[in-house]
Order: C-alpha cells, then structure tokens, then sequence
C-alpha cells in the first residue's frame, strides 16, 4: 500500500469505532447508514483486513481495527490542533444545519447568504439529507424537515401549510391549457411525499390520466425540477416553494392539498448555543408561529 486511505474513510471508521454503531456514526458526519457502511467496506478492501466484527444487532472491532484506533484517533486529534494552530478554533462560532437539497437550493439560499452578510463571523454549515432516517435530533444544531411534525425530542416550528401544483419549463407551458392537456407529457416522479400526482389527478377532476402519460422517476425533488425546467417534463412543487424559481411556471391553477408540510427543528435535550439561536430567529422570521410547538418525549 503506497498511500493513505482516503480520509472519508478514516473519519468513518474512527466515528464507528467510537460509537460502536454505523447508524450513530451516520448522524454524527451528517450521513446515512449505508454511507458509513460503504466507507468502511471500501477500507477494509484497501487494507485487507476486517476492522469489524458485524453482529446481527450490534459491532465489535476486530483485534486489528482494535490496534489501528489510537493511531487514527491521534493523527485526527493532531490535524485539529495543527487546523487551530493555524486558522484558530472557534467551534463556539459555527453552526451545523441540516436540510434537504430542494430546501436548501430553493428556500434556504437566499435566507443564508443575507444571515452570512449579516453575521459574517458565524460559519455555518451545511449537511445535505434526503430520506427520513438521514434526520436525527443528534449532530445538527438546527434541521428543515419535511413531514407531519410529528417527531419526539424536538422543537419545532413550521415554515406554512403546502399544497402541491404542477410546474413546467414556460415553453412546455404554451401547450398546456386545461389539465387534459397533460395527457402525453412527461411527469417527473420524487419519491417520499404524501401527496404525489394520483392526488393531484384526482383534485384536477381528471382522474386516470396518469396511465396516458409518460414516467421519470428521480430520488430527489431537486432532480425533478430541473427537469422540468429544462422542458424534460411536468413536476410536482409545493406552491409554498414556486415563488423562489424564476425558472418555472405553473400552468393550472389546481393544487392538491397536504397535510405535510416543512419545519425548523431543534434538539430539546441540548441547550442551543448563542450562534444558533441567531440562525434560527433568522430563520424563522416571518413563518407562521401558530403551528409552533414544543415537543418533548411523547408523540401526539
């Protein structure tokens, strides 16, 4: 072996074989279990040896992963000091937040570039998630989360109710006039929403329709709109979104309606250090405060 591992790699074996888990260690780098996974997979082919002993409910570290530990844990301790030697270490003047892609390039953009002209001494950073279990109310000061809120440990506060409404590129929408029209389009599919274009058919009074149109299927909303933006074909958008694009047009009035909606979320065991109290005002000026609750251990 001529070189170093990547170090993707040794950050995750070093958080895995700390907590003894790839789920912890996901939520701790901001990544999902499978990520973790991989990563240490990928290590173990590159030095050829198991640094896990893999249980059905649990890890242990093999008598090698066991070994290579505290040489890991101090080149990282080591590349910190020597970070902070340099730069200075101001961990107090971070912030880690956690959102989905669609959040982040959509809504989120604009807010963080006026929070970083404001507050230019407060790095904040951003962690991308996808699916639910990407979330934890652990490794993240603050969250935008995307669901019925319905999450024990957290507080939360919700950003608006949503309905859902097609958008196209406006040169796709010059053929579209009534919601017939769709028929033979492309409707561009993002898994993980309630409501989702059987819904929006049925609201339209057009329901079936979905069968005389054509499919593309992407794994994040984020896809799809570009998608459709580039005259790929028709997406789903939550109305409360489609004033941040300048690229789209929503060619029917007809929006279906969603009991899922997008939250600000924060941890309740961990008092919020100064700086993300300041992201989190900032935040959360101008959203609707009656769907404000504080949530501790108990579900509704």
């Amino acid at each position: 072996m001529n070189s170093l591992p990547p170090i993707l790699w040794m950050q995750a074996f070093e958080a895995a074989a700390r907590t003894l888990s790839f789920t912890r260690a996901g939520h701790e780098l901001g990544v999902t279990q499978s990520a973790i996974s991989q990563r240490i997979r990928l290590l173990e082919d590159r030095l050829g040896q198991a640094l896990f002993v893999r249980y059905p409910r649990s890890l242990a570290l093999t008598p090698a992963g066991q070994a290579w530990l505290p040489s890991v844990q101090e080149a990282f301790s080591r590349l910190w000091e020597g970070t902070a030697e340099v730069f200075g270490a101001r961990p107090e003047a971070s912030v880690i937040l956690r959102a989905t892609p669609v959040m982040q390039q959509i809504w989120l953009a604009p807010r963080l570039v006026a929070f970083h002209a404001r507050h230019p001494d407060i790095v904040v950073h951003v962690v991308s998630a996808i699916w639910q279990e990407d979330f934890s109310a652990e490794g993240a000061d603050i969250e935008i989360r995307y669901g019925l809120g319905h999450w024990e440990g957290v507080e939360r506060l919700s950003l608006g109710r949503e309905t859902m409404l097609p958008v196209c590129s406006p040169a796709t929408a010059k053929r579209l006039h009534t919601p017939a029209d769709i028929a033979g389009e492309t409707l561009l599919h993002a898994p993980g929403f309630a409501v989702g274009w059987s819904a929006w058919f049925e609201k339209a009074g057009i329901d079936g329709f979905e069968t005389r149109c054509l499919a593309l299927s992407c794994d994040s909303q984020i896809m799809t709109l570009t998608l459709a933006a580039q005259g790929g074909g028709v997406a789903l958008i939550h109305q409360g979104l489609l004033g941040e694009r300048n690229d789209l047009v929503a060619p029917f009035d007809h929006a279906a309606p969603t009991e899922e909606s997008f939250w600000l979320v924060r941890p309740v065991k961990r008092e919020p250090h100064s700086q993300a109290v300041l992201l989190w005002e900032w935040l959360s000026d101008g959203a609707s405060r009656k769907d404000n609750h504080r949530m501790g251990t108990s579900q509704r």
